[in-house]
């Protein structure tokens, strides 16, 4: 229930769940993540996509774990930490997605919202929707059906699998 005076609007707020990725700074709306985890023991999967690092076991449900690194052309971690797994539903399955840290949940004014720039290489344009600008940092929005088109080619080839509901 709104506890401003009537008459007066305010903006309809978006939370993000936010995670680094290198020197990036990514968000995923707060409703579409399910749970953040430790890095988990992973199936490789034949003739997926590259940023497909392989399937997990989440308490029974096979999870397609996406590199974002590599889905994102940065280099490989060398200080041998192992990336975490940001769990987020998308349509009727979760995916994992590999960040090397989870941060905080931020709620940015939509004032400070921006498409992704022009001049932003075609890979942050494809995986992005748009950009906000906070105090220390630029949150780039994770643009959920680019991880649709990476996950429908892997799941379409293994819906035998249970990896994917019809």
């Amino acid at each position: 229930m709104s506890t401003e005076p009537s008459g007066l609007s305010r903006e309809p707020a978006v939370q993000y769940c936010t995670f680094k990725v290198d020197h990036l700074l990514i968000g995923i709306e707060v409703w579409r993540v399910q749970e953040v985890i430790r890095h988990q023991p992973m199936t490789p999967v034949p003739l997926a996509a590259k940023e497909v690092r392989g399937l997990i076991n989440l308490r029974g449900q096979i999870v397609t774990a996406i590199d974002m690194r590599i889905w994102l052309g940065l280099a490989p971690r060398t200080d041998g930490v192992l990336p975490m797994n940001a769990v987020m539903r998308l349509h009727d399955e979760a995916v994992s997605l590999l960040v090397d840290e989870a941060g905080e949940v931020v709620e940015p004014p939509l004032s400070t919202y921006e498409p992704v720039p022009s001049t932003a290489s075609d890979q942050i344009r494809a995986l992005f929707s748009g950009t906000y600008k906070l105090d220390d940092a630029l949150l780039l929005v994770l643009d959920t059906e680019s991880v649709t088109r990476i996950t429908g080619d892997h799941n379409s080839s293994t819906s035998g699998t249970g990896a994917r509901r019809s």
